[in-house]
């Protein structure tokens, strides 16, 4: 987000459930449409409704060329509890 510090990032995943959230957007090439191009989206965004994505979207179906193909989204909050994970491993030290 354009003016955002690090504190705004931090209260607005704390107090408003913001995630970080990817999107990979397949779309056709306006002069070749058998060819379709990946673009990366990143930002914070609300789940479920992902706001901030269906804004980009939007604009990109009236400012952009290139025809829609499909949208996958990923998501994932960024304050969560620690994860351990168990490896069976012995380590020899001499």
């Amino acid at each position: 987000m354009k003016g955002m510090t690090k504190q705004d990032d931090f209260t607005r995943q704390v107090t408003q459930d913001y995630r970080l959230t990817t999107a990979e957007i397949l779309y056709r090439l306006p002069d070749y449409p058998d060819f379709l191009q990946t673009y990366i989206w990143q930002d914070y965004d609300v789940v479920p409704r992902f706001p901030v994505l269906t804004r980009f979207l939007s604009f990109w179906e009236r400012e952009i060329e290139g025809p829609l193909h499909s949208v996958t989204v990923a998501s994932r909050s960024l304050i969560a509890p620690v994860r351990f994970d168990v490896v069976r491993c012995l380590f020899v030290m001499d």
